[in-house]
């Protein structure tokens, strides 16, 4: 389990670790007294909280702000870099979960901050990596690797069905008649608690089902049509509007991340 190594109110503002897990880890519920960004170099980590689950993928990371409660769920052989951060170190820190680009300042920051003893002395390089450090993360671009989950009951239960079965057949109107609500009450529903149409919704389910299985490892093929796609092709665009390059060079090229933090 992840625990937090930092209770003690004097240590310094910023401490990183370094930790690994097997395909199919989980890490349960836990909480931090600290800020967290968590970075993933490989694979994939799904964090789950009660507002919803936002998924990492390599190269990207996410913040979770202090003592919010969480567990971890990991695809692929993961490496990840944590970084613990003092909640008063900043005061614009961000206040709510995010997935977030990893820029490559951070990125290289990260890796020096690996180097760092966590009881580093003030005044010198290594405080100047971590306030460094601390500038950048209020200015992470924010990616839409987020699926919330509703508050309602019912809604919370159907989205979590989905997400456990994404490739079944998720029309709006079949989804009403499961709820015995009409498909325009869903759709005003999952507007007011999740800021997203059902449609929207269901497609980044889709989408973040879809970085865990190739996380683990299988086909893209076998991924786009299990998920109910026309096409390779059609999973490859989504994939691209997401992440900016096609499945195939995402997991299959990996220049930045080397020994990044060994």
């Amino acid at each position: 389990m992840l625990h937090d190594p930092f209770d003690d109110p004097f240590a310094s503002p910023v401490c990183a670790i370094a930790q690994d897990y097997a395909h199919g880890e989980r890490v349960p519920v836990h909480r931090h007294s600290r800020a967290q960004l968590v970075h993933a170099l490989s694979g994939v980590v799904t964090v789950n909280t009660a507002l919803g689950s936002w998924v990492v993928p390599p190269g990207r990371g996410v913040w979770l702000p202090a003592q919010v409660e969480h567990d971890l769920k990991f695809a692929g052989r993961v490496r990840m870099r944590t970084l613990f951060v003092d909640s008063l170190a900043r005061a614009d820190l961000p206040s709510a979960c995010r997935v977030v680009d990893i820029t490559p300042l951070l990125r290289q920051l990260i890796i020096a901050a690996m180097r760092v003893a966590h009881d580093y002395p003030p005044g010198g390089r290594e405080e100047r990596i971590m306030e460094l450090i601390l500038d950048e993360l209020r200015v992470l671009p924010i990616l839409a690797l987020h699926v919330p989950l509703p508050i309602d009951p019912a809604l919370a239960e159907l989205c979590r069905t989905i997400r456990r079965r994404p490739a079944d057949d998720w029309s709006l109107q079949r989804s009403a008649e499961r709820l015995g609500i009409s498909g325009r009450t869903l759709t005003r529903q999952f507007q007011r608690e999740t800021g997203l149409s059902f449609s929207q919704w269901l497609q980044r389910a889709r989408r973040l089902a879809g970085l865990d299985a190739l996380a683990a490892g299988r086909p893209i093929i076998e991924v786009a049509l299990d998920l109910g796609y026309d096409s390779p092709s059609a999973f490859s665009a989504m994939f691209r509007r997401t992440l900016g390059v096609p499945p195939s060079q995402y997991f299959g090229d990996t220049p930045a991340h080397g020994a990044e933090g060994d």
